[in-house]
């Protein structure tokens, strides 16, 4: 090639100021001016193809659109080549010289101001990241007109560059990177190979690396559903979450308003936290454009969709000019809460088109749904709606929803009241379920050791309350006398009443005769305000000051264990306090209040003796 003209300038006072703030503190990763440099590539084909539409001649119009790179380790360079939309002299001034019409200026004030402006896109902000690496780079381009000069562009990104004539170029851009000694690595195939397929892997345009294609996975994200097949969703699955399985759902879509998305989100087969091993980190990456911006991206979607995987496509989303954090906060909550509500909302349709199958998904996702109610009031409703749990209206391994218990509600009902407990069968012979089942009230079961505290979040759906059953202040209507089963005077009520508070007034708070109970003799009730067995554990657990909580006692009249602890009493106080303690204390395990277990021991082994002295029967 001969040089017929040459021309040097200076950068302009902006430009220098923009180099140094590129090269030493904007950029966190050197790496990322590969993906910058492949960017603007992509961008010049895209403009070309659509100049082709309209335009009858086009400077050699036979080329391929595609990006072509190449590394040289001897010469210690990365090649960059687009067969695109090319720069004219003026261009080639405009873009990697002065860049006024990119705002510079602008720019750089919002710097000063501690904000980084979004200018992704503008070819010469890009071009300039080059320069963490390189010592010195050449641009050897043609338009895309036939009248265009064959052009070489070239600087050591200090005071200023020149611009040749050089015959023989073809149309688009050859960008040639000298890298610096302590940069090679960039002049590595397999180091570029790994940061194409990072951050752009889904490019638009054939990305060939000397000579081999290496982005050949299609973002079909982009693609019409009706486009897209199932084997091809489970490829892509596989290739973005590392994955052998296949995926649990699938959810593609697109949206225009309020915000500029595609998505394409994936459930796996099996949870990975279930199986032991630890919190995963975000698994939904973000792209702009086909471009990867952050594989990771903390706060794009809830910490509790950790377990999904998949794309996220938005070009609404401002990014700063390494593309690497998130710059807008209310268009990122903004985005957050479409994409939360959305895929809510997909599960929800889920549950309903194929019960067993969300079935088999909640077994494995739930304390992802569990812990979002807890960390997401705003999203509560629709995360409980998505709950399923047995209750006392299901038979065996049924499960219920929230919804289907409220269309269940007897009339004038207004709580939705549950148990918490280790398993369906200990709740269903524990004291506190009983009076709800005498009286055809439905009770839902849960049965993990984080669902009291999730309850206790929740508080409400649908306007119902949520009421734990074995709480104090529950009012229950009247049952009818039974017949088969005798139950103290009012007189003998009130004198073994008064008696019990004056011998447990150091255990609980008070005791009542209640209507709950059926077969039980006695039941420990948690005050309304108080806070629950696992909520006292974890105030503990974080150094709290955990509140005395002193439940209160209400104790069954008819059953013949208090009745004859009502006679008991008036003929052998110190036995009957005996008795009395003993029905207490196991009352209040019952309810997960604390109980030296020691002491409960002791006293049954003080009991027994002494009932096994009495001369007659007792």
């Amino acid at each position: 090639m001969s040089k017929t003209e040459s021309e040097t300038r200076e950068f302009h006072a902006e430009v220098r100021q923009l180099l140094d703030i590129v090269i030493h503190s904007l950029y966190t990763d050197r790496e990322i001016f590969i993906r910058e440099l492949i960017s603007n590539a992509s961008d010049a084909l895209e403009k070309l193809r659509l100049t082709q539409l309209t335009e009858n001649e086009v400077f050699d119009g036979d080329l391929p659109l595609e990006i072509n790179i190449t590394t040289d380790e001897t010469a210690r360079t990365i090649t960059i080549t687009d067969y695109g939309i090319g720069m004219t002299h003026e261009e080639l001034v405009e873009n990697l010289g002065t860049i006024a019409h990119s705002g510079t200026k602008a720019f750089l004030e919002k710097m000063k101001e501690g904000t980084r402006p979004d200018v992704i896109g503008q070819f010469g902000v890009g071009f300039y990241s080059s320069y963490m690496a390189a010592e010195r780079v050449e641009v050897f381009t043609h338009s895309w007109r036939e009248e265009g000069e064959h052009l070489r562009w070239e600087s050591d990104g200090a005071s200023g560059y020149t611009i040749d004539e050089v015959e023989g170029q073809r149309r688009g851009a050859r960008i040639v990177v000298h890298l610096k000694e302590e940069h090679e690595e960039f002049a590595k195939t397999d180091r570029v190979k790994g940061i194409i397929e990072r951050y752009s892997n889904f490019v638009g345009f054939p990305v060939n690396l000397n000579g081999e294609r290496v982005n050949t996975v299609e973002a079909i994200w982009l693609k019409p559903k009706s486009d897209v097949s199932e084997e091809q969703y489970k490829e892509f699955y596989q290739f973005t979450a590392h994955a052998m399985d296949e995926p649990r759902y699938t959810m593609h879509f697109s949206a225009d308003a309020p915000l500029a998305i595609n998505a394409l989100l994936f459930v796996p087969g099996e949870n990975a936290e279930r199986l032991g091993l630890g919190a995963q980190p975000p698994g939904v990456a973000l792209y702009c454009r086909k471009v990867l911006i952050d594989q990771h991206p903390e706060g794009l979607l809830p910490e509790w969709l950790r377990f999904l995987r998949g794309v996220i496509d938005s070009e609404d989303l401002p990014l700063n000019i390494s593309r690497e954090s998130m710059q807008d906060s209310a268009l990122v909550r903004k985005l957050n809460e479409v994409l939360t509500k959305r895929y809510l909302k997909f599960l929800d349709k889920q549950s309903g088109v194929d019960p067993e199958g969300y079935r088999e998904f909640h077994d494995r996702f739930s304390r992802f749904l569990k812990e979002g109610i807890v960390a997401s009031p705003a999203h509560q409703e629709l995360l409980a709606g998505l709950l399923r749990f047995g209750s006392s209206m299901t038979e065996g391994d049924e499960v219920t929803s929230l919804a289907g218990y409220v269309d269940r509600m007897k009339e004038g009902q207004e709580d939705i009241y549950y148990l918490v407990g280790p398993s369906r069968e200990a709740i269903e012979k524990g004291p506190f379920f009983e009076g709800f089942r005498a009286r055809g009230l439905e009770v839902a079961f849960f049965t993990e050791a984080v669902d009291e505290y999730v309850l206790e979040a929740l508080r409400e759906y649908k306007g119902k309350k949520l009421v734990a059953a074995n709480r104090a202040g529950i009012e229950l209507e009247e049952l009818p006398e039974d017949p088969e089963g005798e139950s103290l005077s009012g007189e003998e009520t009130e004198g073994l009443v008064s008696w019990l508070n004056s011998t447990l007034d150091d255990r609980v708070a008070r005791v009542d005769a209640g209507k709950r109970l059926v077969k039980h003799p006695m039941v420990a009730l948690l005050p309304e305000d108080a806070p629950n067995a696992q909520m006292r554990t974890m105030m503990a657990a974080m150094g709290q000051e955990v509140p005395e909580t002193k439940a209160k006692l209400e104790i069954n009249v008819r059953h013949p264990l208090i009745r004859r602890l009502s006679s008991l009493q008036e003929s052998q106080r110190d036995l009957a306090a005996m008795v009395a303690r003993q029905l207490t204390d196991h009352a209040l395990l019952s309810a997960g209040l604390e109980v030296n277990a020691g002491e409960v021991s002791e006293g049954m082994a003080e009991l027994l003796e002494e009932l096994l002295e009495q001369p007659g029967e007792v």
